[in-house]
């Protein structure tokens, strides 16, 4: 049985974040502008983006969720996905490159993906949102036993 480990809460911080600095102008524009050249019955527009607003707040926090990884002795396994739930195998052996990333965004909340490059572009596979020395271990450790793996092929 697998050990799953989970996605760091930085990564749902970020990302509601993102969700209120996207919508939370919207909701306004969409409430103050109609209700002020149109009439204050036309301000209800704003119920439609601030539904948006907590519906998708609802959403980044069962998505987040949803994302965990799991390291087994022959690959690496990673479960995503609330409504179409996907898991990918990468095996070890197959692994050509894997790297870290960290966008500008993400560094400020101290988190960093690792991303894999496999031979074949259908299993490329990445793990979002991870403190940043966790995601150099797990960059560590998947080359090592990429290396091992395939010195015997």
């Amino acid at each position: 049985m697998p050990v799953w480990v989970g996605l760091p809460e930085g990564l749902l911080r970020m990302r509601r974040l993102l969700l209120l600095l996207w919508l939370v102008p919207v909701t306004l524009a969409a409430g103050v502008l109609p209700g002020v050249f149109a009439g204050p019955l036309w301000a209800l527009a704003a119920l439609l983006p601030l539904a948006g607003l907590l519906w998708g707040w609802r959403m980044l926090h069962r998505n987040w969720r949803s994302w965990r990884y799991a390291e087994r002795s022959d690959d690496l396994l990673i479960s995503r996905g609330v409504l179409f739930h996907q898991e990918t195998v990468v095996p070890y052996g197959r692994m050509q490159l894997v790297e870290v990333t960290s966008g500008p965004l993400e560094r400020r909340f101290g988190l960093a993906g690792v991303q894999l490059h496999t031979a074949a572009a259908a299993t490329d596979a990445r793990v979002p949102g991870l403190d940043p020395a966790e995601a150099e271990r797990l960059r560590d450790r998947l080359t090592e036993l990429g290396e091992a793996r395939s010195a015997g092929l």
